[in-house]
C-alpha cells in the first residue's frame, strides 16, 4: 500500500474497531453562505428566461406600448392632468413599473411550479443550499427580469415620450422592492399552485386587478371619494405612486409611507417563502 493511499485512509473516520466507518461520510463545509451554490442556481434562473426572450422580454414591452399607444390616444396623451404635466408623461412610469411587477412575479412562479411539475425540484431541494439560500437565489432572478424588462421598456417608451429623471435613488429603491415583492408573491405562488390555472388565476385575479386599480392610468385626486378610500389599501399604489415620484416629482400618497410599506410586506413574504421552503410545504410531497 502507498502512503499516499496510506495518508488518505487515515484521515477517513473510524469507528471502534478501527475500521472504515461509511455511514458518516466527511461533510463538505461552505461556510456561512454558500456563495457558489447562490450563484448557479440563480444563474440558471437568468439563463431559463433568457432562452424564451421573446416572450420574457420582448412581449412585456410590446404590451406597455400597446398601454401607452391606446390611452394617450383615447385620452389625448397632451392634455394637461397635474398642473403642467401632460397625460403622456404621467401614464408613462406607471406603465413602466406595472411591466416590472408582472414580469417579476411571472418569473418565479412560473420557474418554481415548471420545476415541479417536471419533478426536478427534488435536485434543488437535495442541493446544499439552506432554505434563506434558495429564496435568494429564486427572487435575485425574479428582480434581474423584471429590472430588465423595466429598463428596456423605459428606453422603448422614451422614443415616443420625453421622460426626466428627478430623483434617481427612488426610481431604483422602489423598482428594487416592487420586483422583489412581486418575486416573492410568485414564488410562494408557486409553490402553492398545483397547475398552470392556479397562477393563472392568481395573475388574472390578483397581480393585474392590483396593477389597474393602483393609479397606473390616472390620479386618485379624480376618483369619487370611496374609491380614493380603497386605493389607500393597494400595496401596489405605493410602489408605482413612488416610483412615479422619481420621475415627475409629484405624488398622491406619501413617499416614506411607500417605503414603510415596502419594507414591511417584502420581509413578511420572504420570512413566509423561506419557512415553506424549510418545512418542505407542497414540495417534498
Amino acid at each position: 500500500m502507498s502512503s499516499k493511499l496510506k495518508r488518505k485512509l487515515k484521515n477517513l473516520p473510524m469507528d471502534q474497531n478501527n475500521s472504515i466507518f461509511l455511514a458518516s461520510p466527511v461533510v463538505r463545509s461552505f461556510g456561512k453562505i454558500n456563495w457558489r451554490g447562490f450563484w448557479t442556481l440563480y444563474l440558471a434562473e437568468v439563463k431559463r428566461f433568457y432562452k424564451m426572450r421573446t416572450q420574457a422580454l420582448i412581449a412585456p414591452i410590446i404590451t406597455t406600448l400597446l398601454f401607452f399607444f391606446i390611452f394617450t390616444l383615447a385620452l389625448d396623451g397632451t392634455k394637461e392632468i397635474l398642473g403642467d404635466l401632460s397625460f403622456s408623461v404621467f401614464l408613462a412610469p406607471g406603465l413602466i413599473m406595472m411591466s416590472i411587477l408582472q414580469s417579476s412575479f411571472a418569473n418565479t412562479s412560473s420557474s418554481i411550479l415548471v420545476s415541479k411539475v417536471q419533478g426536478n425540484i427534488v435536485d434543488t431541494l437535495m442541493s446544499p443550499l439552506s432554505s434563506i439560500e434558495l429564496t435568494a437565489a429564486y427572487v435575485a432572478g425574479g428582480v434581474t427580469r423584471g429590472l430588465l424588462v423595466g429598463f428596456l421598456s423605459t428606453m422603448t417608451i422614451s422614443i415616443f415620450v420625453s421622460i426626466h429623471i428627478q430623483h434617481f435613488s427612488i426610481i431604483l429603491f422602489y423598482a428594487l422592492g416592487a420586483s422583489m415583492m412581486l418575486s416573492l408573491l410568485g414564488l410562494i405562488g408557486g409553490i402553492w399552485a398545483k397547475k398552470f390555472d392556479h397562477i393563472a388565476a392568481m395573475t388574472n385575479f390578483i397581480v393585474v386587478p392590483l396593477s389597474f386599480l393602483s393609479g397606473t392610468f390616472y390620479s386618485i385626486d379624480l376618483l369619487p371619494k370611496a374609491w380614493e378610500n380603497l386605493v389607500w389599501f393597494n400595496p401596489f399604489f405605493y410602489v408605482i405612486d413612488g416610483f412615479r415620484y422619481g420621475f415627475i416629482n409629484r405624488m398622491d400618497g406619501d413617499l416614506w409611507m411607500g417605503i414603510l410599506i415596502i419594507v414591511i410586506i417584502n420581509s413578511i413574504l420572504f420570512t413566509v417563502a423561506c419557512k415553506i421552503f424549510a418545512i418542505g410545504y407542497k414540495l417534498k410531497s
